[in-house]
């Protein structure tokens, strides 16, 4: 980008830093802009070259690149599966399931442009794309007479899947972790709006947004610990745009993100958003309907006015019916397979103190309604006895009681926290319906005694063996983060999100962070 566009303004004397106006006192004058005043084309000012943002590489054209890999990362194996396989027609069969393959994906959204960090959603997902693309051959095997061996067809198929998993892994570092994905923040707003607006953005790492400055709008000053390169007036100004573009270009921003406020109002964002995108800018708005995936938001225009739709949580229906289907055959599959396991664990248990080797609780799950929890005792017998004597030393300052060295927990007890082993008995639980795969954790009876109308709705759903809280730091987590966790689940949850939390408490109970 050569130059920005700014408007014109009777801007004289000191500028702030790297070119962004300082803020208007009481004394600089009046130059707040009426409303009935019409917009003035800005003027073309060239910017110094060492001011430029860093030219960004212009990306391989991203539809026909994605279409292409689709077609030879699933045609080129299968071509090779089938003709090992000494399959009829091997060539025109390949090339028919990378024909349907990139048909499927292209209906199901998968080439369709989505903006950094907006979710993929679940119809975007390989495994979804893959079980329909069978289903789509099977039906026209069964309509043509094709005469291919089922399983040889199936495996001809499974390398696109992996390639296509392997794929989306990939895409998804770019746009979220990866070195050229990341979005460059400058935030506008209130000195609330905005400070709260940083310390989120900065204070994760699993999105692309990172917040490199802040101009506050009015006289408070900000708190987030970013540099303010320039601040607005609380009343509409000719600077305004001026003094945005300064800041950002002064830290090589590429979005602006506005918080709006009574000081932003609409007639103010919509100029300022004229300016931004005059002057080579993206901009972004913030919304108040914080912990709401955007999957279940739509936007609508009626009447002029600009409507998000928001879908219900997800409480009936197919998923819900899906989900339970899971969690029984999982649960049923996981004691199976886990047998042995079960029975090694038992046996230390039972011989490295005294005591018996599962510990059953009162817990409260869905609705309120308590049940007994089922773990392997990783405590002394009397541990619950014991508790009131340690009140003092708890380091929870929610309901929850929590020590990171608890003097109670045995030996083996240590490694069967650490690693969650003695979590798995609660597959029983699951296998009853008392508890789900995924879920909050479940609370005990003197802890949903003090929860108030927030806190109750994390019963809203089942409790599961596993969930964000297991896989954000589990007890190193405050308790308004687990609140806030359970709660985003309670509202967001789906099919895919489930599968995604599986495979992470994988790396979660490998890393051992927070278990204790």
């Amino acid at each position: 980008m050569g130059h920005v566009e700014i408007p014109e303004s009777d801007i004289s004397g000191p500028v702030g830093l790297a070119g962004a106006p300082r803020p208007r006192t009481a004394g600089s004058g009046n130059h707040t802009v009426a409303p009935q005043q019409l917009w003035r084309a800005p003027t073309t000012v060239e910017r110094d070259h060492a001011e430029r943002p860093r030219a960004r590489k212009s990306p391989v054209p991203r539809v026909p690149f994605l279409v292409l890999t689709d077609l030879l990362g699933l045609g080129v194996p299968a071509w090779l599966v089938l003709r090992a396989g000494d399959q009829p027609g091997p060539l025109t069969a390949a090339a028919a399931a990378a024909l349907v393959w990139t048909g499927v994906r292209a209906v199901r959204g998968r080439y369709a442009h989505r903006l950094p960090g907006e979710a993929a959603g679940a119809s975007h997902a390989p495994v979804g794309d893959w079980l329909a693309l069978t289903g789509v051959l099977a039906v026209l095997v069964a309509v043509t007479g094709g005469g291919l061996d089922p399983a040889t067809a199936v495996a001809a198929l499974v390398p696109g899947l992996a390639l296509a998993v392997l794929a989306g892994a990939v895409a998804r570092w770019r746009a979220g972790g990866g070195p050229r994905g990341g979005r460059r923040v400058l935030v506008v707003g209130g000195a609330a709006g905005l400070d709260r607006a940083v310390n989120l953005l900065n204070s994760r790492t699993d999105h692309p947004y990172r917040a490199v400055a802040a101009v506050p709008v009015g006289p408070e000053a900000p708190d987030c610990g970013t540099p303010v390169p320039g601040r607005l007036a609380p009343e509409p100004a000719d600077d305004d745009v001026s003094t945005v573009l300064g800041g950002a270009f002064a830290h090589d921003a590429d979005l602006v993100l506005v918080a709006p406020g009574p000081q932003l109002d609409e007639d103010r964002l919509r100029r300022l958003a004229w300016g931004l995108h005059d002057g080579g800018l993206a901009l972004c708005v913030l919304s108040d309907l914080s912990g709401i995936a955007a999957t279940r938001v739509r936007p609508a225009s009626a009447a002029g006015l600009t409507l998000l739709h928001v879908a219900p949580p997800l409480r009936h229906g197919p998923q819900a019916a899906l989900k339970a289907v899971v969690d029984r055959a999982g649960a049923a599959l996981g004691l199976l397979v886990l047998a042995p396991l079960f029975f090694g664990v038992a046996l230390a248990v039972r011989l490295s103190s005294p005591g018996p080797v599962f510990h059953r609780q009162t817990r409260h799950g869905r609705h309120n309604r308590p049940f007994t929890m089922w773990k392997f005792r990783t405590m002394v017998a009397d541990a619950e006895a014991r508790r009131e004597q340690l009140s003092a030393a708890n380091e929870s300052e929610g309901p929850m009681f929590k020590m990171r060295r608890d003097p109670r927990v045995t030996r083996i007890g240590h490694a069967l926290r650490r690693t969650s082993v003695d979590e798995l008995p609660q597959l029983l639980n699951v296998l009853r319906g008392d508890m789900s795969l995924v879920g909050p954790r479940p609370p005990l009876p003197e802890e949903v005694s003090s929860y108030d109308e927030r806190e109750l709705r994390r019963l809203a759903v089942r409790p599961g063996l596993t969930g964000l809280w297991q896989v954000s730091g589990r007890s190193d987590l405050s308790w308004q983060e687990t609140v806030s966790l359970d709660l985003w689940y309670v509202d967001n949850w789906s099919v895919a999100t489930d599968m995604g939390l599986l495979a992470r408490t994988v790396r979660a109970v490998t890393d051992g962070r927070g278990a204790y």
